[in-house]
Parts: structure tokens; sequence; C-alpha cells
């Protein structure tokens, strides 16, 4: 045979053979891959859904950074809406550029020992009413605030509303996930885990509407946009892997998880990312964004494009995986 076709055969043998060694690890990371969703009794509130939706959107001027009234004016009307389930709220200060940025928090359970942390983040990128992104998150934390009321919890449970997730803070230390974060590592808080609730209101049950970063996902994931996603990365911990399995047993909603080193298609594109730096186990419960929903980053990205029925379901399914964590 000719050398040069000889050493061609040779890479191609051993390309494939990494192929499926890979193809292999991301099964066995992910194994079982799928949930359908169970008949279970429906808790989270649609109406308060659409008011909450309401308190984050109706707002003079989109929310994103330059924004500064309006970022304070939103985060004060979570905090109030936290504050009708527990007295335990308040507002994470911080300063980028000579103004003051917000983070605002509500805790239940225990006032010690080890915490669990619920975010999502409140700013929109540009000129939008970031609906799905990602107030849908917010909203889903203020319904988790309601369900969490007078639970009996094993561990402190923090709900932080993030501001500066969107650019140009994306990806630094201005994010308010990062401040967060490291203001836990600094005074040595025992952090059970993290739960990032990323654009958790659009879904499609029409083929070709779900998108992957890599083809073949379709055969394992489907076409339809019809499901919740629970991503982590490849070391994302005992908790992360703890609350997939149990969200597999508590889910109303079809799910499927992901699980894949961090670099690898938007799995570390939210807060959850700033607590796998300081070592904690997170996990991001995600439609997976721009794979299924056209409208990110766009002037549609609107309330009327969500389906809050699915997303209520969604909800359930943290609620009761939170309350079951051992």
């Amino acid at each position: 045979m000719n050398p040069l076709k000889l050493s061609m055969k040779r890479f191609f043998t051993y390309l494939l053979a990494i192929v499926l060694v890979l193809v292999v690890f991301f099964v066995a990371q992910n194994y079982p891959v799928s949930s359908p969703g169970k008949h279970l009794p429906r808790l989270a509130d649609t109406l308060q859904l659409k008011q909450n939706f309401e308190l984050i959107l109706n707002t003079t001027k989109p929310r994103h950074y330059k924004n500064v009234e309006v970022l304070d004016t939103v985060a004060e009307r979570i905090r109030h809406g936290f504050s009708k389930y527990t007295h335990r709220t308040g507002m994470q200060e911080y300063k980028v550029s000579g103004n003051i940025y917000k983070n605002v928090f509500a805790s239940f359970g225990p006032d010690d020992g080890e915490v669990i942390v619920i975010g999502a983040h409140y700013d929109v990128c540009g000129e939008q009413d970031g609906a799905d992104d990602n107030a849908s998150g917010v909203v889903g934390i203020m319904e988790l605030a309601r369900l969490l009321k007078d639970q009996p919890l094993k561990y402190r449970i923090e709900l932080v509303a993030f501001t500066l997730e969107e650019p140009p803070f994306f990806r630094t230390e201005q994010m308010g996930s990062y401040v967060h974060a490291k203001s836990l590592f600094d005074k040595k808080q025992d952090v059970k885990g993290m739960v990032c609730l990323e654009m958790i209101g659009y879904y499609s049950d029409i083929p070709g509407s779900q998108n992957y970063p890599v083809g073949v996902m379709k055969w394992m994931y489907g076409d339809r946009g019809d499901y919740i996603v629970l991503a982590r990365n490849s070391f994302s911990g005992s908790f992360a892997n703890q609350f997939k399995n149990l969200y597999f047993e508590n889910n109303s909603i079809d799910v499927k998880s992901f699980r894949a080193p961090g670099f690898a298609g938007g799995i570390d594109l939210s807060d959850h990312r700033n607590y796998w730096k300081f070592g904690y186990s997170a996990i991001m419960v995600t439609n997976t964004a721009f794979f299924r929903n056209n409208n990110y980053h766009q002037l549609s990205d609107r309330l009327d494009t969500l389906n809050l029925a699915k997303m209520g379901l969604t909800i359930d399914g943290v609620f009761r995986t939170i309350i079951n964590i051992k």
C-alpha cells in the first residue's frame, strides 16, 4: 500500500477510536440521559408567575447596566416579593465604575450550617424585555420563595437575584454571581451546592425547534424543544450529581441531562460558572437558551412567547428536588 494512504488510514482509524471513546464517555457521564415527566400534583401558581413577570418587565427603560435606577427599582421589587415569605431579605451592594449595583437575597431554613444557593440574574443585554433571558429565572426563584415558606428545611436555602450577568461584565469579576460566590468563599461559608436558573420559560413541541452544539446530539435528545435540561461539567461535584438524580425522580416535565467539560456547548454560560471557580458544586437548569429560543438577546424576547404552564412544572421539579437533598 502507498505509504501516504497507509498513514491516512491509520490517522482516521485513530480519530474514529478517539471519537468512539468520547461518545462512550459522554453517554456514561449522562446515563440515564432523560426522564419523562410524571403525573405529580402541580405546585407553582401560573397566575403568580405572571404577576411576578410584570414586576420584572414593567419598567420605564430596559434593565441593563446603564440604567442603574431601573436596576435599583427591579431589585427592590424582588426584595419586596421575597419579604412576603421571609423576613430574612437584603441587598448585597458593590461598586463598578462609580455606580452601585445590587444582588438581592432571601434566606429560608436554619440560620447556620451548610447553605444551598439558588440564583438567577435579573439584568438584560441591551434594549429588550429579556422575558426568557432571564426574567424567567428570577420569577422562578420568587415562586420558590412562596413554596419554601414554612418548610422544615435541613439546609439554609439562599435565593439570590444577581445583577450584571450580561455583557460587558460576563466572564469578569464584576458579575454579581462572582461577587456573591467570593463573599461565601472569603467568610469560609459551608456551601452544599448551587443551582442556577437560566432561561426556563420557552418551550416548543415543533419538530426541528431544538438545536445542539453538535448535530449528532439529536439522536440522543430529539429535535423538539419541549423539555428542560440539567447541565453540569465533568467535575461538577456531589451536590450537582445528587440534584440531577433527585430531579429525575421528582419531575413533572420531561428532563434531560447534559454533562460535559465546562468549555463545551455553552455549558458554562451563566452564573453557576463563578461557583465552579471557587470549588463549589453547581448545576444549571435551562431550556438551552439560543440553541432553542431564537428570541435570545432580541426585542422579541417577550412574555407572550413563553409557556408558563411548562415553566411552572420546571419550578416544581426544582422545589421537590431541593427539599429532598440529603
